[in-house]
């Protein structure tokens, strides 16, 4: 296991990330910063595509904190606020040698449940891009389905369409990481 906090550690290359990583994890689990730390360690510029909406005053502080912190880091990073349509932000967004982060999937996914839009079509359209893109992407994901089972219908579903997402993406993905208590652990790491 290989700690991501080595400052000293000089920059990797954008072409040193595999093509797409996915980077899972509960909340507050440290998954975001582990890959904002990533895409710092690899290239100097990144677009960072938000799927957050400031839906209320305690999401808008995390926006600003998770601003505040990319801001902090010393990476120039573009950022695309995409909270339905992911899948057209990415193939846009993604250029060689820039790496995109996408934070995250699982907040796309409850906005596309509020929006009313067909969540498995959407997906596969996400999934129908991802061989396409022109440079590495990182996608940040809770894992939702460790707890107990929902007591209502909606909650089902939407741990049930995050936990057929997450397996679809890995299944794509060179490189998938684990994070528990901001710890990474790696599930998968193809030869890149």
């Amino acid at each position: 296991m290989t700690s991501l906090a080595a400052a000293s550690a000089p920059p990797l290359p954008a072409s040193a990330l595999p093509r797409l990583s996915l980077v899972l994890g509960g909340a507050r689990s440290g998954k975001s910063r582990y890959a904002e730390e990533l895409v710092r360690q690899a290239a100097p510029a990144a677009a960072y595509i938000a799927t957050a909406q400031a839906l209320d005053a305690e999401m808008g502080e995390r926006i600003r904190r998770h601003r505040q912190r990319r801001t902090a880091a010393g990476i120039a990073w573009e950022t695309v606020e995409a909270p339905l349509d992911l899948a057209a932000s990415l193939a846009e967004t993604v250029r060689p040698g820039r790496p995109v982060l996408v934070d995250c999937l699982t907040l796309w996914l409850s906005n596309l449940m509020l929006a009313g839009r067909d969540v498995e079509a959407e997906s596969a359209a996400l999934l129908a891009c991802l061989p396409a893109l022109r440079g590495p992407a990182v996608l940040v994901a809770n894992e939702v389905g460790l707890g107990i089972v929902p007591e209502n219908a909606l909650a089902r579903a939407f741990r049930d369409h995050a936990g057929a997402l997450n397996q679809k993406i890995a299944a794509a993905a060179d490189r998938v990481v684990f994070i528990a208590a901001g710890l990474p652990l790696v599930l998968k790491e193809a030869d890149t």
